[in-house]
This record gives structure tokens, sequence and C-alpha cells, in this order.
């Protein structure tokens, strides 16, 4: 271990902005923590159903303001998407080209999970599963991927976004939640935000990386106001507290994003900025950057199978014969979240299993080039110095 550090920060380029990394892992880290501890399968009659204890706990409302960071991972994609066709341009490589490049990066870890799903989908068939269970579990393998389609939207129309300022799509998604909620417009209109919300941190990302956002003004700004924006959606004008979907209420903030995610994210994007001096100077040290490192390394395929590595485990746990707390209960009382702590470190060993497993679908083959020094594991060694 002490070899595969040294390695990874030496082949770490001086002029790498690790703090970016960094907000890209915490994202990822925040959305996965946040699906563990907010999602419940409860077993009822032999069926299986989805519930969450916010439902139950609305005193637990500031988890989701805490583990909803998919604000900071679109702005670490605007910023990135847009460094990434400006060097494509400047090296000749044409749209399509480069497009081809990001999608492939994108894609590739979900045609396994499909795979890998469809075979588990015909095993439990054949095995009797009923239909209301196939459903529960298919819609939570199937609920990241909505996000890959948005990003992978806003990666093809990055070369519009470059010139965007992000005060347009903010724009577009207030006049969409008065139309939705004052004039009781029509609902297709809602559909919108679901790109166009996300747009808003992908374009400051796009905004940062040419220059601008820059001073501390401008990033306390965004903190501030966006936190103190969305407050006033929540407490005068009927928005939900909780910045994630909740069984139950007929407004969500995340399904489709509205104003006050949308100024929840801006807040978070503020914040990620005033973070990343702090975050040179922790990522300094070997030790820190290569757990970063590795994350990033295989975002996409943590991402994909953090929901299937918990489905894996409430299955497992059915062959106890009893339902067990904090994995098959009904999640209306504290026992439960202390009971689902204890789970967590279960998920997470499952998640590397599927990450051992499937990580090579979205790494490239390693190079024989690489600067990186050849010995242990040494399929880390071609990513390790193309992050991005």
């Amino acid at each position: 271990m002490h070899d595969l550090v040294r390695r990874i920060d030496a082949a770490t380029p001086a002029d790498r902005d690790r703090a970016i990394d960094a907000l890209r892992a915490l994202a990822i880290t925040g959305v996965v923590l946040g699906h563990w501890l907010v999602t419940a399968l409860v077993i009822d009659s032999g069926t299986v159903h989805s519930a969450s204890p916010l439902g139950y706990l609305p005193e637990l409302t500031p988890i989701s303001w805490v583990f909803q960071t998919l604000a900071v991972f679109f702005l670490v994609g605007g910023l990135v998407g847009a460094q990434s066709y400006a060097s494509a341009r400047a090296k000749g490589t044409g749209y399509r080209r480069w497009l081809g490049a990001r999608m492939a990066r994108l894609f590739r870890p979900v045609a396994a999970l499909l795979s890998v799903w469809s075979v588990a989908v015909v095993v439990m068939l054949a095995a009797g599963v009923d239909q209301d269970t196939l459903h529960t579990l298919c819609k939570l393998m199937l609920s990241p991927l909505w996000f890959l389609l948005v990003f992978a939207v806003l990666t093809a129309i990055t070369p519009l976004v470059t010139r965007m300022h992000p005060l347009w799509p903010f724009a577009v998604v207030l006049l969409v939640d008065v139309i939705r909620f004052v004039l009781d417009g029509p609902g297709w209109l809602n559909s919108l935000n679901v790109v166009v919300g996300w747009l808003v941190p992908y374009s400051v990302g796009a905004a940062w990386a040419r220059g601008g956002l820059r001073s501390l003004r401008a990033r306390w700004a965004m903190l501030l106001g966006g936190a103190a924006a969305c407050t006033a959606l929540v407490l005068f004008a009927g928005y939900p507290a909780a910045m994630v979907g909740v069984p139950g209420p007929a407004i969500s903030n995340l399904d489709p994003p509205n104003l006050a995610t949308v100024t929840f994210g801006t807040a978070q994007c503020g914040a990620a900025l005033l973070l990343l001096g702090p975050l040179r100077r922790v990522l300094a040290r070997p030790v820190a950057w290569a757990a970063v490192a590795l994350v990033n390394l295989s975002a996409m395929t943590i991402f994909l199978w953090h929901q299937t590595s918990m489905m894996a485990v409430t299955a497992l746990g059915l062959l106890v014969g009893e339902p067990l707390p904090g994995l098959h209960t009904v999640p209306d009382h504290p026992g439960w979240i202390l009971a689902r702590l204890a789970w967590l470190p279960v998920f997470a060993g499952v998640l590397l299993i599927c990450w051992t497993t499937f990580r090579t679908y979205e790494q490239a083959r390693p190079r024989r080039t690489s600067r990186v020094v050849r010995g242990a594991w040494p399929a880390l060694a071609g990513p390790v110095r193309r992050l991005h």
C-alpha cells in the first residue's frame, strides 16, 4: 500500500489541481452515502418495497442537506468539460471525436451493469419473484442512469455552455416554476428543468474554466445568496425542506429539479469554491491524494453499483429467516438510523467487490509507457495520469 501511494503521488503532474478531483470524489461519496441512509427496502408479506426514513422522521431532513451533492459534481463536470473541449480544439481534434471519447468513458460501465442485471432479472423471474418486487429493485438499479443521461446531454452541448452565463438557465428554471406553481401551467413543461436545472451548476463550472469566479466576494455571494434564497423558498413559498425525493409529498425538489434545488446547489458551489484552498493543503499529503485519486479513477463504477451493493446485502440478509433491523424493517424510528449506520461498512465491502470486478470497464487499457512504477496493482498504472 505504501508503494501504491508513492507511485500515485509520483505519477501526478506537478501542475494538477488536486482539489478539483477532491470535489468530485466528495460529491460521489455524498450521493452514495445519502442513498444508503435514506433508502430502505422493506419486506411486507413477501414483497419488497422502498421507503424513506425522511417520510417517517421529518427531523432527519438535514441529512439531505449534507448528502445531496449532485450540484458539486455538475460544477466539476462543467469545468472539466470546458477545459477538455478547449484542449481538443487547440490540438485540432474535431467535436465528434472529442464527444465520442467523453461518451465512451461515461457509458462503458453502464453496459456492464445492464448485462449483469439482465441475467439477474431472468433468474428472479424463473425463481418466481413477484412483479412488485422486481419493479422496486429495477427502479433502484436504474435510478442512477437518469443522472448519466443528463450529464451526457450537458457534455454534448459543452461548446454552447462555454459561452453561456449561468443566469440564463437560472432564469429558465425560475420561469418554469412560476408557470408550474403560480399559473398552474402544463405538466410537460416541468420536464425542461430535468436538464436546465443541472445546467446551472454545469455552466458555473464552465464560467470557472474561462476565468470567472476567482474572487472571494463572488464565491461568498454564491454561498450566502444561494442559502438565503433557498431558505426563503422553503419558509415562505411552500417548497419542501428535503433536498431529495421523499415518498408522499406532492412536490419533490429533485424530480424535477426546481428553484429550491438550484439555489441550494448554487450555495453548494460557492462553498466548494471556497474550500479549494484548504483541500489543496490537505491533498499535498500523498495518502490523502491517493484515496481521492482511486475514487476518481472509478467514479462512475462506484456511482452505478452502489445501489446494487445495498440490494445484494439486503437479499443475502433474507437468508437469516427473519427481518433484520436497519435492513428489512420500516424506517420509522431513530433506532433504524443507528442500525443502518452499522450496515454501511457491509454495503461498502460489497461495493468494493463490485469495484474490483467492474472497474476495468471504466478505465482504459493500461499503457506500457506509464510513468507509474510497475509492480503491485499493475492494472492501476495506466489510468493514474488521466483522472479526468
